[in-house]
């Protein structure tokens, strides 16, 4: 397997919806690379790590695709490469994937002892589809490293793996013209930064009972009481408790497939923003807390989520908008970009609870993600789950830690055990 033994079709596939935009904003200051990793409970095996990609690869079309751009829009093309090296990893998380190296792929696989690590350029798909790699990336490697697993289960994708490549935003659009996204300016974290490309991680991994149970003192679910928290340790740390002339807002993407019935491996999300304006002094975190799940309630319903798609939608099926050269194009959706990234203080991603096939699971210890730095946005923070730990994952650029450490400390305050990580960058 590996080998080729003839020469694959060359296909086409339009970007979706939500891609468009990665392409044009990229570059090695602002990669949109996200990172999700797997630690097993054996150390990795790079020339098993690099069979098991060939092998995967050969599955997913998504991921086994060049970017070539034409007279009017980007698009894919199939890539008849060799699967892109594994590497043994040697540098910050997430830099830029020039679409002129790497084989030509928009992802990286590396791994560092016992952890793999997938780097994913945002324009091929999202959490959910990164998810869905990695994990089948995992199993192979599994297979391929313990092969009585190989015996029992077979050497096949999993059965309840999609594969399917549809442009969910196009399948789900209705026609709306409200213009859903907001572009008051916010507040924005600033500091002395790290070096150029260095990028610092801190995991907090926490038990989900103990999380849970915090929720529940404040009525809110663990995805509003986490965001809160990390609004609350930015307010508490660079405004100490004080009014602001802009708000405090945070970027949350919503995984679209529950809301319409989709299991598309392309992109299909949207964000909302969790809004806390503070216009007084001293508000407490119980108030922050209610504050921020009222702003995602009454965002996160299906109406409202289709408003947000619905309307960038009609502006790439607007047929004046098709015939503008792509270079005009390209200048038109930095633009918008650049009103609406300072629209928000930071982005908090939840990937959810990440399930694992039975077979495969005492091989595996945990999961984390990650994300890269945008404009305006110095400090992110990521949700990820598996069996009974959550980890919360804060990546940022800057040299300062007091939001970190705030945050943290604001959760152990509320009963939870956190137990800090770091990959070395902060001198603590």
């Amino acid at each position: 397997m590996g080998k080729k033994n003839h020469k694959r079709e060359i296909k086409w596939d339009k970007l979706d919806n939500t891609a468009h935009l990665f392409p044009v904003i990229a570059g090695e200051s602002m990669s949109n690379v996200y990172r999700i990793s797997v630690t097993l409970q054996e150390e990795i095996q790079q020339e098993l790590l690099q069979e098991a990609l060939e092998r995967v690869l050969s599955w997913f079309e998504v991921f086994r695709v060049r970017m070539r751009y034409g007279v009017f829009w980007y698009y894919f093309e199939t890539n008849q490469k060799p699967a892109p090296k594994v590497k043994k990893e040697y540098r910050y998380p997430c830099p830029f994937i020039s679409p002129n190296r790497n084989r030509n792929y928009l992802f990286r696989v590396n791994y560092y002892k016992n952890r793999i690590n997938l780097e994913v350029f945002h324009v091929l798909t999202d959490g959910m589809g990164g998810i869905t790699f990695l994990r089948e990336l995992t199993y192979q490697y599994l297979r391929l490293s313990h092969p009585e697993l190989q015996k029992k289960l077979g050497d096949g994708l999993c059965s309840d793996t999609s594969l399917n490549r549809e442009d969910s935003y196009l399948k789900n659009y209705r026609k709306s013209h409200k213009k859903g996204y907001k572009t008051e300016r916010a507040f924005h974290v600033k500091g002395e930064k790290l070096a150029p490309l260095e990028l610092g991680v801190m995991h907090g991994y926490m038990p989900m009972k103990s999380v849970k149970t915090a929720c529940g003192k404040y009525g809110v679910s663990v995805n509003e009481y986490l965001v809160a928290a990390f609004l609350w340790s930015i307010y508490q740390e660079c405004l100490h408790g004080m009014p602001s002339e802009r708000p405090i807002s945070s970027c949350v993407p919503v995984n679209l497939r529950p809301y319409f019935d989709s299991n598309t491996i392309k992109n299909f999300f949207v964000i909302v923003s969790a809004v806390f304006h503070p216009k007084k002094e001293n508000y407490t975190f119980h108030e922050v807390v209610q504050i921020v799940a009222e702003s995602l309630r009454s965002q996160i319903n299906r109406e409202h989520l289709e408003n947000l798609f619905a309307y960038n939608v009609s502006n790439e099926k607007n047929f004046i908008l098709r015939a503008v050269p792509l270079f005009l194009k390209n200048l038109a959706i930095r633009h918008v970009y650049h009103s609406s990234a300072l629209a928000n203080t930071t982005t908090v991603t939840n990937i959810g609870n990440i399930q694992v096939r039975e077979e495969y699971q005492k091989y595996i210890q945990s999961f984390y993600a990650l994300l890269s730095m945008s404009e305006g946005q110095n400090i992110k923070g990521t949700i990820c789950s598996y069996k009974d730990t959550l980890v919360f994952t804060i990546s940022s650029n800057l040299a300062d830690t007091s939001i970190q450490r705030g945050f943290f400390r604001t959760l152990s305050e509320d009963g939870i055990l956190v137990q800090i990580e770091t990959n070395g960058v902060y001198d603590e």
